[in-house]
């Protein structure tokens, strides 16, 4: 275990004190007090790929100079490098810093499922002032922050934090670091097909990232978003090089998606800054007004939420309540439907199972109360059988399904960041403790079972009926394994490659033999979305690679449901099976007709009377003929 050396004293950082990792270092904690140190040449990340070791090289060896001479006058909300720690060597590795407690990072406030578990609209106006006014501050001192992106912004509560900041500009040090999605295309070579960054950064490209971020956090999707399909073929582009063609949402060409809210619900003044923007190349500080003036407001008539002054969508007259639709070789029936929001589902035992949310009070399918309690977007929800399972933090409340006049019992789990580690079966309930997974079939834990030793706070896991999966990734450490869900022991002989970046989100969906792993990962400067097919054993089978958004099965990594050998995915164009072909994952079939039924935000469930498609309000169950 590696010592360093702090001005007065000395630190030794083990893998069990990491509480986060990214693209260019891992973040410890220990003692209180919270150090990055940055990924050398030769980390386990970073091997195998010549320009990341390049890169990390070139940083440390310019943070030797860069790092003492860093401003001491930016805003509070800025996490700035504090003292200095050094190697043996007395070289520059990391830093000691501010560690921000229970931040998200503002990405999740561009997803819908998120927000709408108690995060509201003027929520978002309040964080987005608050950033506008730290970003006005540094550039008052003449810092930039050059790679300005929602992975680096915090928020807490309503204050938005800004990280990474080793990573800025000022002075002769120049931000050399850019993300696909933020970086302003004025700076980018206009010949090249994906964005390439060939001019500096400066305060008018942080502005432009801010108003990426905030169309984000309001539409539900970025200026670059949707799907483009030009009819001349000839003017097709990599999803990726758009911005440099200026194809924004706006363009007649650029299919919506499905799962954004329309640009229509905002003010013509702020609509009309995003197409200067974005469309017209218009660049500098954004009126804090164009924020600060929102008010949202729900149509009494249709229920659309918009900030204009009169709903650009009801035209007076209540929508029909349609609950068969035949279209196509589809057969559609709604099910349920929620004046509410559905918060989890889960196939179990041949039946769908569902948590949602009505009038203050959580619910189950089957009309009864589990609790009345607000929405927060920081629980976790899981379902065992009859029973509700609510996570927040490190403790895990099991509501039994009796009723909800019976007091739930309480479980301490482990979390990953702001993530509770639990997860559960029609059988069992499973969490992480101090480094164990356990089993538990009994109410709050008390005949627990230990299922194997996995790292503690840093480990992901899911489970189905027949199969579990799991992996922790600290520092240099790295691991994938599987597990029987009614079995003791867990197998670590898994060869799924190694997950480079920072790991922004990940799930798995199960088969009755094979577990489909899906990861979202910043590496590099774009966002690159994974799925990996592994067998029983461990073994990989195939894998694919996609570009998050783009329309495509792998755009999203969420909703798909596993049958047989193939994966069913939702998209904004209907369903999709996706199966190994040799060692890749593709699409084999198409289904269009289903695309009036799911959306690339629908979970899809399969079972004997057809497949079950559950949207934010609604449940639909399709036979296809």
């Amino acid at each position: 275990m590696p010592e360093y050396f702090l001005p007065n004293r000395s630190v030794t950082l083990r893998p069990a004190d990491v509480v986060g990792k990214g693209g260019e270092a891992d973040i410890y904690r220990k003692g209180g007090e919270a150090y990055k140190v940055f990924k050398s040449p030769s980390h386990p990340d970073l091997v195998g790929s010549p320009m990341l070791q390049k890169e990390a090289r070139e940083r440390i060896a310019e943070h030797q100079k860069k790092l003492p001479a860093f401003p001491k006058n930016l805003p509070s909300r800025v996490a700035s490098p504090g003292e200095l720690l050094l190697d043996k060597n007395g070289g520059i590795v990391g830093y000691q810093m501010e560690f921000i407690e229970n931040g998200e990072v503002l990405l999740r406030y561009g997803e819908r499922s998120f927000r709408e578990q108690g995060i509201s609209d003027d929520d978002v106006r309040v964080i987005f002032m608050d950033l506008h006014k730290t970003v006005c501050a540094a550039h008052a001192v003449h810092f930039s922050f050059g790679d300005f992106n929602d992975l680096n912004v915090l928020i807490t509560g309503k204050e938005a934090h800004i990280i990474d900041a080793d990573s800025g500009q000022f002075g002769r040090f120049m931000a050399r670091m850019f993300t696909t999605k933020f970086v302003d295309p004025l700076i980018c070579d206009p010949k090249e097909n994906v964005p390439l960054m060939i001019r500096p950064h400066s305060p008018e490209t942080d502005w432009y990232a801010y108003l990426v971020m905030l169309m984000q956090s309001l539409l539900f999707v970025g200026p670059y978003g949707g799907v483009y399909r030009p009819k001349d073929q000839s003017m097709q582009v990599p999803h990726d090089g758009r911005p440099l063609k200026r194809i924004t949402v706006f363009n007649h060409e650029v299919r919506y998606p499905k799962p954004a809210r329309p640009y229509k619900i905002l003010p013509d003044e702020l609509l009309g800054y995003f197409e200067r923007t974005f469309v017209n190349d218009a660049r500098g500080v954004p009126p804090l007004s164009l924020v600060e003036n929102l008010r949202f407001t729900t149509c009494s008539t249709c229920g659309m939420v918009h900030a204009r002054g009169q709903c650009p969508e009801c035209a007076g007259v209540t929508p029909v309540m349609v609950k068969e639709i035949h279209t196509g070789t589809v057969k559609g029936t709604k099910v349920f439907e929620a004046f509410g929001s559905i918060l989890f589902a889960a196939m179990q035992d041949g039946h769908l199972r569902f948590l949602y949310y009505t009038r203050g009070a959580y619910k189950r399918e089957d009309d009864r109360t589990v609790v009345e309690a607000p929405l927060d977007p920081n629980t976790r929800f899981r379902i065992r059988g009859a029973d509700t399972l609510l996570a927040r933090g490190r403790q895990c409340f099991v509501f039994e399904g009796k009723g909800s006049h019976i007091a739930p019992s309480g479980i301490s789990v482990d979390s990953y960041g702001l993530l509770p580690l639990i997860d559960a079966n029609g059988a069992n309930l499973f969490f992480v403790e101090g480094g164990g997974l356990y089993r538990s079939s009994e109410l709050g834990g008390a005949y627990r079972e230990k299922v194997g030793d996995v790292l503690p706070n840093q480990t992901l896991f899911w489970v189905g009926d027949a199969l579990g999966f799991g992996f922790y990734r600290a520092a240099e450490l790295s691991n994938f394994f599987v597990f029987r869900p009614d079995h003791r022991g867990i197998n670590d002989s898994v060869n799924v490659p190694g997950i480079r970046g920072q790991l922004v989100d990940s799930t798995c969906v199960f088969g009755h033999d094979r577990i489909w792993f899906f990861t979202v990962s910043q590496e590099g400067n774009s966002a690159v979305n994974r799925c990996f097919l592994v067998d029983a054993q461990g073994a990989l089978l195939g894998s694919a690679v996609g570009t998050p958004g783009d329309g495509s099965w792998l755009g999203k990594i969420r909703g798909a449901c596993a049958a047989r050998d193939f994966l069913l995915v939702p998209t904004d164009d209907g369903v999709v099976r996706v199966a190994l072909t040799g060692n890749s994952l593709g699409v084999v079939k198409e289904y269009p007709d289903t695309h009036r039924f799911v959306d690339a935000e629908a979970h899809l469930f399969i079972s004997n009377e057809g497949l079950t498609v559950v949207r934010r309000h609604d449940i639909w169950r399709l036979v296809i003929g």
